[in-house]
């Protein structure tokens, strides 16, 4: 290990003395490592020389046990370890203590797992007695594959995080199988960011299912930095509080005295609802937060549906049998506040059987819930993208779901007393009653305009990514024609099953809305619909809904159609099509467009404080 200890230095010294070109940048010098050198001669690595030399090290903390070396299941990438030293915390420790700093150290994250054969099913934790590999030969599965196979067997599959190790498992028959979901991945960046260490790796990303690793680890690294701005605040407001105890005695008190009809007050400012709604809009009740808390049996998880940006969503029963959901901003959240003022404002001014109902809200104990009514078949996406849940979604079904969600649109954009743009139109977002009606909701980032006004200009990127339109992730530019957009986009995946977060083609080098166009020009538009989906005692067509989509993705906003325009064409079998152009965000030039042709490099030219303004929901 000596040699190797030159071998970096003369490294080192060979790329600082190579001639520096402008347009070429420097090497970067790296080395894996096991999680630990005390599984080595004390002193046989040259840490010294590591540190010195080398740009960062990534320690492999995976592999501690295996069902080829373990008759018994265990976490092998645990991160802790309250039984032994076999953890990735240990491994970090040793290393620092032995010479190396934390900023030196990548942490990694493997995307894939091992599956062993229990003795007993029933007796299924961690440490549980196993017979050797199952599944595969040697027990090794990659994330998408667990993932494929959880879904196989949904109905009887629960999967379980164990925080004391940080690690994810599940048992499928007499398969026994542990690895990294999003919890774990979660926390192991947080770990990494608390610990001061230079950051992570995964190995390896092919082996990711959707995305779905990927982005846990980016948002967790978000809210990881918003976590230390709001510790800066937390160490400022003690010393600042000093001054203004007195006005915040004051405002406190203020606060207790809230109705319906007059103000949120939010900080040191108030929100008024507003008085000039439509008639017929509903009004909202105020709800106690004791209500509340007896409904939700006191916010249990049993009775939590899920959880988004702007905080967890819970059913809850009220006296009188009726059922809830409720949704509480969290404490972390940053943009449930404004989304909350957004909402209560927005609703008093929306009543249609396609838009999801408010019933009220609570700001008790300064307290931020919203009251809505209850969906029992949840969201759309939970149907679309599941190869067993999909079937219940026969055509006949899809197609009252594409009608309603454009009589939701029409609404807001025609029918209403002011044009409201919802920015925010997608399969989560269409919710399902019992009948399996769709409702539009979460209006918390939907803008409100009067009739003569045709559209607007925002610094603030937000939305979700695959539904945003170009003029709109480059300039902040929106309009009436952005949820057009995300309206196709949304078709496209109802006709298809397809997630907008992949890439398809030959090459997979095609994102959704160029697939669905290269297909459908090239005569073959049935290869993009779910085979499952049968039209012929329809009146409403499965490839005249793909024309209309990719009529709404198109790059120009002028070319796509209005929502009265999308309900004609897909209401009237006998009226003229237009022929779509290539939809925004392709990678080739389409003849009918010439130099309008956008590239890929184009769509991401957006500068960095927009890039960082986009809120994934």
């Amino acid at each position: 290990m000596t040699n190797m200890g030159t071998l970096f230095q003369d490294w080192r010294t060979a790329i600082e003395s190579e001639p520096r070109n402008s347009s070429q940048p420097q090497l970067i010098l790296t080395a894996r490592v096991d999680y630990t050198p005390k599984g080595i001669r004390p002193g046989s690595y040259p840490t010294q020389s590591m540190q010195q030399y080398l740009d960062w090290i990534h320690v492999q903390c995976t592999g501690y046990y295996t069902p080829q070396k373990s008759n018994f299941t265990g976490a092998h990438a645990a991160l802790y370890n309250p039984t032994g030293i076999l953890s990735a915390d240990y491994g970090i420790n040793t290393w620092i203590e032995g010479g190396l700093s934390a900023n030196k150290l990548v942490l990694s994250l493997p995307y894939f797992g091992y599956a062993w054969t229990l003795v007993n099913p029933d007796d299924n934790g961690i440490g549980a007695p196993a017979i050797g590999p199952a599944i595969t030969t040697d027990g090794f599965m990659r994330y998408r594959g667990i993932k494929d196979r959880i879904r196989q067997h949904l109905s009887s599959v629960k999967v379980v995080y164990d925080a004391t190790y940080v690690v994810n498992y599940c048992t499928i028959g007499t398969a026994w199988i542990g690895f990294d979901d999003v919890e774990a991945v979660k926390a192991k960046v947080f770990y990494a960011k608390e610990k001061g260490l230079r950051g992570y790796y995964v190995w390896e990303v092919p082996y990711d299912y959707n995305w779905v690793l990927s982005e846990v680890a980016a948002s967790a690294e978000k809210e990881n930095q918003e976590n230390r701005r709001r510790l800066l605040l937390t160490i400022l407001l003690p010393i600042a509080s000093v001054f203004i105890l007195t006005a915040c005695m004051i405002c406190y008190f203020q606060r207790k005295v809230i109705k319906i009809k007059g103000s949120i007050f939010r900080s040191r400012r108030s929100i008024t609802i507003p008085q000039n709604h439509e008639s017929n809009a509903p009004n909202l009740q105020v709800f106690s937060f004791a209500s509340i808390k007896d409904a939700t049996n006191n916010f249990s998880n049993a009775n939590k549906l899920g959880e988004g940006g702007f905080g967890p969503v819970y059913k809850g029963q009220l006296h009188g049998n009726q059922e809830i959901a409720v949704k509480r901003l969290a404490t972390t959240s940053t943009q449930g506040l404004e989304e909350f003022e957004n909402e209560v404002s927005l609703t008093a001014r929306l009543q249609h059987v396609n838009l999801l109902r408010v019933l009220g809200y609570c700001i008790e104990r300064e307290e931020k819930m919203l009251i809505y009514e209850y969906m029992p078949n949840k969201s759309l996406d939970k149907y679309l993208f599941d190869p067993i849940r999909g079937y219940v979604l026969d055509w006949q079904k899809r197609v009252n779901i594409i009608e309603g969600v454009t009589q939701g649109l029409l609404y807001l954009q025609e029918y209403s007393n002011f044009t409201i743009i919802h920015r925010d139109v997608k399969s989560s977002n269409i919710l399902l009653d019992a009948e399996m009606n769709p409702k539009i909701s979460d209006f918390g980032m939907a803008r409100l305009f009067n009739k003569d006004v045709c559209e607007a200009n925002t610094g603030k990127i937000v939305g979700t990514y695959g539904y945003i339109p170009p003029e709109y992730a480059r300039k902040g530019i929106y309009s009436m024609k952005y949820d057009v957009y995300s309206f196709g986009v949304l078709l496209l995946q109802i006709i298809s099953g397809k997630r907008n977060t992949c890439y398809y083609g030959a090459y997979e080098n095609l994102n959704l809305l160029e697939y669905a166009y290269e297909l459908w020009k090239g005569g073959i538009g049935m290869e993009f619909i779910d085979p499952s989906l049968d039209d012929s005692s329809s009146s409403c067509k499965i490839m005249r809904c793909m024309q209309v989509a990719l009529l709404c993705v198109q790059e120009n906003p002028v070319e796509r159609p209005s929502m009265l325009e999308v309900f004609s064409m897909l209401k009237t079998e006998t009226m003229a099509i237009p022929t779509p152009k290539k939809p925004a965000f392709s990678v080739n030039r389409d003849e009918n467009i010439g130099s309008s042709s956008t590239s890929r490099q184009e769509v991401y030219s957006f500068n960095d404080s927009q890039l960082s303004e986009l809120e994934p929901r």
